[in-house]
């Protein structure tokens, strides 16, 4: 016989499911479904009645009514006239033999994995941020979620417009290889001329942000062979999408004005670029460099894959037009963002090229997902229609441009010896460390201190790159912490530095 579960145990279940984001309700019912699926009320046993319930948790039984009412309805329990509410047998039929099944597999001689795989991607030098950064103190980290710079109001709002009735019933349905047209209509009127990019609706793809656009774009055109020429430093993760599909990579440099451009160089077949705020540098190339970028791309017939991840965030005037609003030849492929200026984890991102291409990149992205979720396509599209993404962007510049005032006067009293590459816009300075001062001990020094740095090593293509620059991104620390963060980092610098003889 099954022994029920007393108070106290239904107190600490309750424990578990115990968070902000659940109403009381919600949270009964999520302990009542875990109870169940963990084996703590097995199948066709009864649970205590509304009134126990109640008693032993402390809550309005009415409380506890409804969540059974909801839980009977989805059919994890069911209800006897005059016996009370028993767990649904069939709610967990087959779960025994799915674990038998399971635990024979596991004896089974495994496949060797190692032996099949074509690429390694975990074995490439990739960006790392602990899972954890949150918990530190002063986190330093590019591209990382500001709460206090979030718009949950306006966010909520959009969410609950789009699930009203008669939006629902438009974006619920399979779309197959579509986009959510008010979204394209937005993303073409009001955030693309921001960029002095005017594009027609065939000219236009939806992503899962800018990283989905250029493992797209990469997967259509490069293969082995296939001669890629990106900036040095650059972004990894561009350079590792290249590299698992060609041999052929090649380094461009980068200066204060961004990449260099050497008319004598053997053309490329596609050049990878970051014209806006170069990364890692944040350094903004030129108009005079880009015509002349664009001109060579024309004369050598190659094509230029324009990453603008940060193109509106400039702590002063107009950004500068993307390399793209100068293309006249579909010369440019173009890759925008706009979760990047409102939360990273929401994955919305853009590709603007010639309709001929657009048409086989959507083709391809119905065999990899069909399309991005609708759902956050259209709440995206209310977004910016209501006038909220414009607002975002705002608020944005003026928060990062008062934090990196604050980091570079910090940097100049805290760590002197330290190089800061100038830049107009951005989350993030490109800073050099004095002599003698590795960039991945200071992080692992810096990190016990109760600071994230991210060192600059995993930027460079060769795999002996210089070990003494760091990018300090200040999208994710609020601007009263980062003077001390900046001290103790300093602090942590001088520790570090070689004695002077």
């Amino acid at each position: 016989m099954v022994q029920r579960l007393g108070p106290v145990l239904w107190k600490q279940l309750l424990q578990r499911s115990q968070r902000d984001s659940l109403s009381l309700q919600g949270q009964i019912r999520e302990m009542l479904v875990a109870a169940i699926f963990d084996g703590h009320v097995p199948a066709g046993t009864s649970i205590p009645s509304s009134r126990e319930m109640a008693d032993q948790l402390g809550v309005a039984r009415n409380t506890v009514v409804l969540a059974y009412q909801q839980l009977a309805e989805e059919g994890y329990l069911v209800s006897r006239e005059r016996s009370g509410h028993f767990v649904n047998p069939q709610m967990l039929a087959g779960r025994a033999a799915a674990g038998g099944a399971a635990l024979a597999a596991a004896n089974e001689r495994q496949p060797d994995w190692d032996r099949r795989l074509h690429i390694r991607p975990s074995a490439q030098r990739s960006i790392v941020k602990p899972a954890d950064w949150q918990k530190y103190r002063y986190p330093f980290l590019y591209g990382q979620f500001d709460a206090t710079l979030f718009p949950t109001a306006d966010w909520r709002e959009c969410c609950l417009k789009t699930l009203s009735v008669l939006d629902i019933r438009e974006w619920a349905p399979d779309q197959i290889t579509r986009d959510d047209e008010q979204l394209v209509q937005q993303i073409r009127t009001r955030v693309l001329p921001r960029r002095g990019v005017w594009a027609s609706a065939d000219e236009l793809l939806v992503t899962i942000g800018a990283q989905h656009a250029l493992y797209l774009v990469a997967d259509l055109l490069v293969g082995e062979g296939t001669r890629v020429a990106i900036e040095d430093p650059g972004y990894p993760d561009a350079r590792n999408i290249f590299a698992a599909r060609t041999s052929a990579l090649s380094a461009l440099p980068v200066d204060e004005q961004g990449l260099v451009i050497d008319e004598n160089a053997d053309a490329p077949d596609y050049v990878y670029a970051t014209p806006s705020h170069q990364c890692p540098t944040g350094v903004t190339m030129p108009l005079a460099r880009r015509q002349a970028l664009l001109e060579l791309a024309q004369r050598r017939d190659f094509i230029v894959i324009e990453d603008d991840f940060e193109s509106e965030n400039r702590f002063d005037g107009e950004p500068t037009p993307a390399l793209k609003s100068l293309d006249r030849g579909h010369r440019v492929i173009y890759v925008g963002s706009l979760s990047k200026s409102l939360a990273p984890g929401l994955r919305i991102g853009y590709i603007v090229a010639a309709p001929a291409l657009i048409a086989e990149l959507r083709a391809l992205r119905r065999l990899m997902l069909r399309h991005p979720s609708a759902f956050t396509q259209r709440a995206f599209a209310l977004f910016v229609s209501l006038g909220h993404h414009d607002a975002q962007l705002r608020r944005l510049a003026l928060a990062h441009r008062e934090r990196a005032a604050v980091v570079l006067s910090a940097l100049a009293q805290h760590a002197p010896g330290c190089v800061v590459t100038p830049a107009d816009g951005g989350g993030s300075l490109w800073v050099r460390l004095p002599d003698g001062v590795s960039a991945l001990g200071l992080a692992e020094h810096a990190a016990a201190a109760g600071v994230l740095v991210e060192p600059g090593d995993v930027f460079f293509a060769s795999p002996q790159p210089p070990a003494g620059y760091v990018r300090l991104g200040y999208q994710s620390i609020a601007a009263p912490a980062i003077e001390e963060g900046i001290r103790v980092l300093g602090g942590v610098i001088g520790a570090l530095q070689a004695p002077r003889r």
